[in-house]
């Protein structure tokens, strides 16, 4: 609906009769302020640069025939600005009574800190500088909260009773069942289409059956336990961290904690148990999928499916299995906790949650990739 004249909100600035009037009229709401924000902080910073000393302050408001939370912001704005002139403090004039309060609290209010920080940009070497000293607080905290579910989760194995295990096993369900078409589903095309790719140089020497003892010892060592992690860790530590992260804003961690019960032990510690004992079976499903979509190609090829078989039974080895399931326990771990521990930090605000839940993500596949590597550093050190 259109304003009508006499709401349409106008700004105007007077420096005569030695002093600086800046007047107001119309409605200042939010539309209001949004139309005559710029102009109002054109008007204070250029057109008072040319005065001799400094005149009075005067905000004349007696035109003003609406007033809400968005004027007070403006006001607000009108005073740091002010201060930033020189103005030690500006006059109000021809206040409707029913705006008092807003404006007194719009202007007992310290002049607004971004008029300042906007103004002085950081150098890069201070953005490098303070986004670093954010790194180590948040890494500071992250190796805290490790530490409180690693002890948690010690004292909770030793008193399993106290475990809330109806909890655990629906959180397996949900995180392991649930999740078992989609890593099915990608395990199986991952074999597929590695075993096409290594068939093509390959068959130039006629060896199109070692493609079995490539997709064996990859899927079971490698591919099946990270590529089952990956998708726990954009599937599982998302929904841990917007699970916990509600919780957190909702302030129901603070009522548990009221109610004599430990966050940690209450919330993270079945989600870590249940994640790290359903990775590995999942992985065990990735393998068999991934060895399976191999079977299609070498099959395609002429051979035998028993001959397929024998290729990877005689090349991949128990300790290639281990190897691999061993991985699983750690990703299960890293997988829950960095979810949980996202979520238990977050913080207020609409858009809160989203944010943890996008740094669960990424924090949890980088964590997967770091300590893959360093699994493949130590088989190779250790001649596995």
């Amino acid at each position: 609906m259109p304003q009508s004249n006499i709401d349409a909100p106008r700004v105007s600035l007077d420096t005569t009769d030695n002093a600086v009037t800046l007047v107001l009229s119309g409605r200042i709401d939010a539309d209001g302020c949004a139309a005559v924000w710029k102009k109002t902080s054109e008007f204070i910073i250029k057109k008072t640069e040319n005065l001799s000393g400094i005149p009075p302050f005067i905000l004349n408001l007696e035109n003003v025939n609406y007033f809400d939370t968005a004027g007070a912001a403006l006001v607000s704005n009108i005073n740091g600005l002010a201060k930033k002139k020189g103005w030690d403090k500006i006059s109000i004039k021809g206040l409707n009574p029913e705006y008092s309060s807003l404006v007194k609290l719009s202007l007992d209010i310290d002049p607004l800190i971004h008029v300042e920080n906007h103004s002085a940009s950081l150098s890069f070497i201070e953005k490098k500088g303070d986004e670093f000293s954010d790194f180590l607080s948040d890494l500071g905290l992250f190796i805290t909260f490790i530490g409180e579910i690693t002890w948690a989760l010690f004292t909770s194995l030793k008193q399993p009773f106290r475990i809330r295990w109806h909890e655990t096993f629906v959180v397996a369900e949900k995180t392991g069942v649930d999740a078992l078409p989609i890593v099915s589903l990608i395990s199986f095309i991952v074999g597929l289409v590695m075993a096409f790719q290594a068939a093509i140089p390959m068959k130039m020497f006629g060896a199109e059956i070692y493609v079995a003892n490539l997709i064996g010892i990859a899927m079971v060592r490698e591919l099946g336990p990270l590529m089952t992690a990956i998708v726990l860790a954009g599937r599982s530590a998302s929904a841990f961290a917007a699970e916990i992260g509600t919780m957190k804003i909702n302030e129901e961690i603070d009522a548990l904690t009221v109610m004599g019960f430990d966050p940690v032990k209450f919330l993270i510690v079945p989600r870590v148990i249940a994640s790290t004992f359903i990775t590995p079976l999942l992985t065990v499903f990735a393998n068999l999928m991934g060895i399976l979509g191999g079977a299609l190609v070498i099959l395609a090829f002429g051979y035998p499916i028993i001959t397929y078989y024998n290729q990877i039974a005689g090349f991949v080895t128990w300790e290639d299995f281990a190897g691999g399931i061993v991985k699983c326990f750690v990703f299960g771990i890293l997988i829950a906790a960095t979810g949980c521990i996202k979520g238990y930090q977050t913080k207020q605000g609409p858009s809160a949650v989203g944010e943890s839940t996008t740094s669960a993500v990424v924090s949890s596949i980088i964590l997967i990739a770091v300590f893959d590597g360093i699994f493949s550093v130590v088989y190779y050190c250790l001649g596995i």
